[in-house]
């Protein structure tokens, strides 16, 4: 076998360093005895040496004493004998996948291209199972089958543009871990909540962004499975993006005359008689309820006599610490106030994650009503007695839960 001509690595099939034509000093060190020369004569022989004399020849033409004294060359890499059938061999084991993969590269395949059609499918049932659980079959078919409606349109929205299904698969769903496990809301009174029929939740409003009216629809429906219909201020609705979700979320204007339609279609209507003045106001003066507006909340309970629940809602005081204010800037972009917070503007985006405070939902015995004539709306002072009523409800209510608890975040 003729022997094999070995060429450095790095110069593309070229013998040298790939400038010239005389290999490099390692190269021809690497090279056996017989190996051919650049300029085409073998090395250490003659030119007119035929190039495949081997060293076996080379060796018998010698001297027997210099041939003895010798020590036997080492066969190239190329000649040395082939593994018997059936004997493995560590090296080429090892060795195996890469030269499969180099093979597969080779021919221009994907790795991937030889995974079984049952192998995609069994990792997609693993992974199903695992993010949806063993009903995941049923899951994803509901899910599929939600997909359909929203893209013909086959779905429902009431005359306010509330979407019922939307918020209880999305709205609901990206809510419900912030109050299970950032702000661990406890709920305590939920038995005062009508079943059904209509009915007026009364809250305090705090947090400096209004995430207690989130939080708040979240666990009436978690404990009762009831949608709040929230009353919202012109500004929310002015907003492009923000009114729209509000619209499919439920909210409506804060009017009289929406929340008195909503509440004779048996709703379960919120409002937050404080409006901005109560979540814009500074932290010093925490759980400290601001005016409660006309009482337009309670004219229109008594226009369609439901009960009002009050609900008083402790631990959104402190997810945005409220420490100033920028009046100029506020008026300028139209907004009430621009918050400055410990956190905020100072730490950019960062300063707009809420704190995990502890929070505390309690509601309370609801205010009948209906056993009031058919003209107490239009009386001023019973309106004004039973909006007092109700503050004064909530804010003892309040300083209660603050004795009870236990720390801000714990």
């Amino acid at each position: 076998m003729a022997d094999a001509e070995i060429i450095p690595i790095g110069t593309r099939g070229r013998p040298g360093r790939g400038t010239g034509t005389r290999p490099s000093s390692a190269a021809r060190g690497l090279a056996p005895k017989g190996a051919r020369k650049p300029d085409g004569k073998a090395a250490g022989k003659p030119a007119e040496e035929p190039a495949g004399t081997s060293e076996t020849s080379e060796s018998a033409s010698k001297p027997a004493s210099t041939a003895a004294s010798k020590p036997a060359a080492r066969k190239p890499v190329a000649d040395q004998a082939a593994p018997a059938p059936g004997v493995e061999t560590p090296a080429a084991d090892a060795a195996a996948p890469f030269t499969a993969a180099a093979r597969t590269e080779e021919r221009g395949l994907s790795p991937l291209a030889g995974i079984p059609a049952g192998d995609w499918l069994a990792a997609f049932q693993h992974a199903a199972r695992e993010l949806f659980g063993d009903q995941w079959e049923p899951q994803l078919a509901h899910f599929l089958a939600f997909l359909r409606r929203r893209v013909s349109g086959e779905y429902a929205v009431d005359e306010y543009g509330f979407d019922a299904e939307l918020t209880q698969r999305f709205f609901m769903a990206a809510l419900r871990p912030i109050a299970q496990k950032w702000f661990r809301i406890e709920v305590r009174g939920v038995e005062n909540i009508p079943t059904d029929g209509g009915a007026l939740v009364v809250s305090n409003h705090s947090g400096t962004i209004p995430v207690d009216g989130l939080m708040t629809m979240v666990s009436i429906h978690d404990h009762t499975g009831r949608h709040l219909r929230p009353l919202g201020a012109d500004l929310v609705f002015r907003l492009p993006f923000v009114g729209t979700l509000a619209r499919k979320g439920g909210a409506t204007l804060a009017c009289n005359e929406d929340a008195e339609r909503m509440l004779r279609g048996g709703e379960l209507v919120g409002v937050w008689p404080e409006g901005f003045k109560g979540i814009g106001k500074p932290f010093s003066e925490r759980y400290k309820l601001q005016r409660f507006g006309r009482g337009g909340f309670v004219s229109a309970a008594l226009r369609t006599g439901v009960p009002i629940v009050p609900l008083s809602v402790v631990g959104a005081e402190e997810i945005y610490p409220l420490v100033g204010n920028i009046p100029s800037l506020a008026r300028l972009l139209g907004v009430p106030y621009i918050p400055i917070t410990p956190f905020f503007p100072l730490l950019g985006p960062l300063g707009l994650v809420p704190l995990p405070s502890k929070w505390l939902l309690e509601f309370g015995e609801p205010i009948r009503t209906d056993e009031y004539d058919d003209g107490a709306a239009e009386d001023p002072m019973l309106v004004f007695n039973v909006t007092d009523q109700v503050r004064e409800t909530i804010q003892q209510t309040l300083y209660t839960l603050l004795v009870q608890r236990e720390g801000v975040f714990k």
